[in-house]
């Protein structure tokens, strides 16, 4: 007896299963397209805004990485203040996606990422800035790379789909040493699946910081010479989250979540001497850089972002919060300075320099809208106490609400910039944020009162925030994509009739089944284990695919898209297939040219587009 009658919508090169998609597809756009062709317009006013998306510091300048209406561009900002094109997607292709990039302390040498169509696998070059020479260049899912000269680095492969060199099966990585095309494993050598390398040299540039983790709940830090591998050397870890943050003299200062699960900062040596330099807060503590002789320290207060700077005795000098609710984040520091990003509801991005004494904007966009940002509380199953930010136009009704949550793999779910939301507000729609468990907006004991077995509490959660609203006399649309579409499903499927709407993108649905496709077997420390019985057994009690019954289903949307080579598309399709078996009205959007990692501007600008438009049709929003 065949158990899963739509296993074969995992084959997606099945022509049955392509034309089935193409009805299904042109059904939704057919639904919502007169709509969607109107607020197009209004979302690419703000959505092909001039936005940060990380920036890296050299030598020669910050190198920053910019969404620039509809390309991706990297550019240098120099030691003059001159901002000089480097790379643009335009040039690398169609359907390019630029993701990430490495120069070299100088700043002359750079290597930069980019996938077609939003998939996991791309490419990386090697350049030289100066020349334009092509140095190397790499295939798949390459990260944390060093550079040691012109004609040598080290890098971090991801293995999704074929085993590493010492035989492992994927998902797994390992550390690589290349030098003029030449390579050799230098470290991860027998490390299981499910385990991540994180690499980055000290700001010296004489040693190696290294973070090994098993899922999102344990690591362990590596230390040692940059130039050694033979002497990388584990230092600290255990059933906690660590992540080293820099050397110091003969120690190294790590971020440790082993104590309360808010996270501490301690110096390690190798002799295996541990101080604690700054003690656990009740916040949790998210980031942190060493900038001089100060530790700049991000943590997060009720999921919104305050900065606190240390010296190294672990005294505390100063507290920089920002205006209202937003979101920092620190993407790089050396000896004399950090960079960092700020965004909240209505700012694309703020870049900031910090350089001992407060912070210093370098560049910045906002936009200007009459909004209210309230921050309530809902109270769960439990007696839990969970935090929701409610975003909306000033002297609107909270009565049309799109509920976002995610809840899992640690996860803070903070302000941020809205896009194509902007509208939605404008039209007296309401957006609100629910920081349930599984994420990490509460410390780690948060997350893992979200994982596994405990995972029911996550949707209880966000079930109390969708009542709360209700109770308010709201209607209710809930939306999440990913592990968030996991949550929307789960909700959905166990109260058919609390929601109004549902908006579920790119998601895990088949909780037996997602260890056996692409690299679902990542997250089985998250989840638990399918083939274990014990686990299998609280999984199929909310695995969306499995509980589908007849019931008053509100409308629901599903999309994916046919690059995603992380999430297979096929949670996806089999979803809705069960769907449609107890007539529930609920509709399907396929992207042919985009992945988990995104798609170009143009291909998301329609997408969510759509998505809008579906929202506002359920929810009987007029557009003003």
């Amino acid at each position: 007896m065949n158990l899963d009658p739509y296993e074969w919508m995992e084959n997606l090169d099945n022509p049955k299963l392509l034309e089935w998609i193409e009805v299904e597809d042109r059904k939704f756009r057919e639904y919502v397209h007169s709509l969607s062709q109107r607020l197009r317009e209004r979302i690419r006013r703000y959505y092909f805004v001039k936005n940060l998306i990380s920036v890296r510091i050299s030598e020669k300048g910050y190198y920053a990485l910019f969404q620039d209406r509809d390309v991706f561009k990297l550019k240098l900002l120099d030691r003059e203040g001159e901002w000089i094109d480097v790379i643009d997607s335009r040039e690398l292709g169609e359907h390019v996606i630029l993701k990430d990039f490495y120069p070299d302390p100088t700043g002359r040498y750079l290597a930069y990422n980019y996938s077609f169509k939003g998939a996991d696998v791309g490419f990386t070059h090697f350049i030289d800035v100066e020349t334009g020479e092509l140095l190397d260049k790499l295939e798949g899912i390459v990260g944390s790379i060093i550079w040691l000269d012109k004609e040598a680095y080290y890098y971090v492969r991801f293995f999704s789909k074929s085993k590493s060199p010492d035989g492992v099966d994927p998902p797994t990585t390992r550390m690589f040493l290349r030098r003029q095309q030449e390579e050799e494993m230098v470290f991860g050598e027998g490390l299981p699946q499910a385990h991540f390398i994180l690499a980055k040299p000290s700001t010296d540039y004489k040693n190696i910081l290294i973070a090994v983790s098993l899922g999102w709940s344990k690591s362990d830090t590596f230390v040692g010479p940059l130039k050694d591998p033979s002497r990388w050397r584990k230092i600290f870890g255990g059933d906690f989250i660590t992540f080293p943050i820099d050397a110091v003299d003969n120690s190294y200062l790590i971020a440790a979540f082993d104590s309360g699960g808010y996270g501490r900062i301690i110096l390690a040596s190798v002799n295996g001497e541990v101080k604690e330099l700054v003690r656990e807060w009740r916040y949790p503590l998210k980031e942190a850089a060493l900038v001089g002789d100060k530790l700049l320290i991000h943590y997060l207060v009720d999921a919104s972002s305050i900065l606190r700077v240390f010296d190294l005795k672990g005294k505390m000098l100063d507290e920089i919060k920002f205006d209202g609710a937003g979101t920092v984040s620190i993407t790089d520091f050396n000896s004399s300075e950090a960079v960092l990003k700020y965004t909240s509801f209505l700012t694309p991005y703020r870049f900031y320099k910090f350089s001992g004494r407060g912070l210093e904007v370098i560049e910045s966009k906002d936009f200007k809208l009459e909004i209210t940002v309230e921050e309530r509380w809902a109270e769960s199953f439990d007696g839990t106490r969970i935090h929701m930010f409610i975003v909306k136009r000033k002297n609107c009704k909270a009565d049309k609400v799109l509920l976002y949550g995610y809840g899992g793999f640690n996860v803070s779910i903070t302000p941020h910039y809205l896009s194509y939301l902007i509208p939605f507000i404008e039209d007296c729609g309401t957006y609100v944020i629910a920081n349930i468990r599984g994420g990490g907006e509460y410390g780690e004991k948060w997350h893992r009162d979200g994982m596994r077995e405990k995972k029911e509490n996550v949707f209880m959660d966000f079930i109390a925030a969708a009542k709360y609203l209700k109770n308010m006399g709201a209607k209710v649309v809930a939306m999440g994509s990913s592990n968030g579409g996991l949550l929307v499903g789960a909700v959905l499927t166990k109260e058919p009739e609390l929601l109004d709407g549902a908006v579920i993108g790119y998601p895990v649905l088949d909780m037996l089944k997602f260890h056996k496709l692409y690299i679902g077997k990542s997250w089985v420390p998250e989840y638990g284990d399918p083939d274990n019985p014990k686990d299998a057994e609280f999984l199929i009690k909310y695995s969306p695919y499995h509980n589908v019954k007849p019931a008053k289903y509100p409308p629901t949307l599903v999309y994916t898209g046919l690059h995603d080579d992380r999430v297979h598309p096929a949670h996806a399709f089999k979803f809705v297939a069960k769907l449609k078996e107890v007539n529930a009205p609920v509709y399907l959007r396929v992207e042919k040219a985009s992945g988990h990692s995104g798609a170009t501007p143009k291909i998301k600008l329609n997408e969510l587009s759509d998505i809008l438009a579906f929202i506002y049709k359920v929810l009987g929003l007029s557009m003003a």
